[in-house]
């Protein structure tokens, strides 16, 4: 089967790429994948293609860039060119870019390449009927959500033409079957990118390392987690060091940047900027608690993944959505109440002040990750690609 993905891919800053890595890590080495078409953004830097694995050929199409009107044009072009067997689209809403147009163009692909009779599978990591727009950044006025939810609505059915909707938590399909009225959508876990065999619960030398990993400044925010850790500072003695991984949301340009200014007399305040994926594995090892300051969610957390996969603690607001993802796939954590510091100070104590009850929780991590690696989410996409083009023959 020759397989093209839709998506941004590293050193791409647009989400989703670090998921995309992994998909084509793991659909490479499968016996049934002859080539894999990556019809992704354009980057200044070369793709991260370099893997050690055996595996199948991959071609790199840069073929469309954030905000930009001819993205829809560029990826058809590309689809003609390649002449995929099947195409699978690792998507959110606001893939293509941040303007509402753009937006929109970029989610008619799935329509136009199933039109086109390539099998068609779309990933939807979010859905607009999860979303709290004004706390994940899209507006706060109230008429602005009411035309958000509309276009939303439209858009959701334009992507529900393809062939199969995936999507990582069972509520999803339940909203979408009941709103949409469609049997074309399949819960199909997020899964786990690396699970090493036994991850290590012992700490470096030197002061414990509360971090954070994402893309910040919309409903992850860094403010509440550094003065958290203040506090448990104050209360417990404990050296503790705060490290903030990642970069800018992209609809939030100069966040951590303001942040790093304002809180520039906290000592053990480390900033480390875009994290390469060689990069990842030392930062969550190092790491004794891996904390979640978010006021919102939008899906299934990759982090919450990569945190068991280390065997890692955890520290997550009392949201919806990850609520259930701990429910449904067996993660352990500390919750504290989203608008309070204190709340979020005592969750972060609670790990840190009793290394039994952190190595207890990274335990029952690690065994939940276990359950989904890559391997076993990458086959279930195979099976029902294999699905799809028997139906059409």
């Amino acid at each position: 089967m020759k397989l093209a993905i839709v998506t941004a891919y590293p050193p791409s800053k647009v989400t989703l790429n670090e998921y995309a890595y992994h998909l084509v890590k793991s659909f490479r080495q499968s016996e049934k994948v002859t080539e894999l078409i990556l019809l992704t953004d354009e980057t200044k830097g070369e793709k991260d293609v370099n893997f050690t694995e055996n595996g199948c050929k991959i071609t790199i199409k840069e073929c469309w860039k954030f905000n930009s009107y001819g993205n829809t044009t560029k990826v058809i072009k590309a689809l003609n060119e390649t002449k995929p067997d099947a195409i699978l689209y690792n998507l959110q809403f606001m893939k293509f870019g941040d303007k509402k147009v753009v937006a929109a163009l970029g989610l008619t692909l799935p329509l136009i390449s199933k039109i086109k009779g390539i099998p068609t599978i779309v990933l939807l990591h979010n859905i607009l009927e999860q979303v709290d727009l004004g706390s994940a950044g899209f507006t706060t006025n109230k008429l602005a959500q009411k035309i958000y939810n509309l276009i939303g609505t439209t858009l959701t059915k334009l992507i529900l033409k393809a062939d199969l909707v995936a999507v990582t938590m069972d509520k999803y399909v339940v909203t979408l079957e009941e709103k949409y009225k469609v049997d074309n959508v399949k819960m199909i876990p997020h899964g786990t990118f690396e699970i090493p065999d036994s991850p290590t619960q012992l700490l470096p030398e030197g002061p414990k390392k509360i971090m954070a990993f994402g893309k910040f400044g919309t409903y992850k925010k860094v403010e509440s987690m550094i003065e958290a850790v203040e506090i448990v500072r104050k209360e417990t003695g404990l050296d503790l060091e705060i490290v903030i991984a990642g970069t800018d949301n992209p609809n939030v340009p100069g966040y951590l940047d303001n942040a790093q200014e304002t809180y520039k007399h906290v000592p053990q305040l480390t900033f480390t900027g875009y994290v390469e994926e060689n990069q990842v594995e030392p930062l969550f090892v190092e790491s004794a608690v891996v904390v979640f300051p978010y006021t919102s969610t939008t899906g299934s957390s990759g982090v919450l993944h990569q945190a068991g996969s280390y065997g890692k603690a955890v520290v997550m607001p009392n949201l919806g959505d990850l609520t259930t993802l701990i429910e449904d796939e067996g993660y352990r954590g500390e919750f504290f109440e989203p608008d309070s510091v204190q709340s979020l100070a005592d969750a972060i104590k609670a790990i840190v002040t009793n290394d039994a009850y952190r190595i207890e929780l990274g335990e029952t991590n690690y065994k939940a990750a276990t359950a989904y690696p890559m391997e076993r989410i990458t086959n279930i996409y195979l099976e029902e690609f294999d699905k799809i083009i028997a139906k059409k023959k």
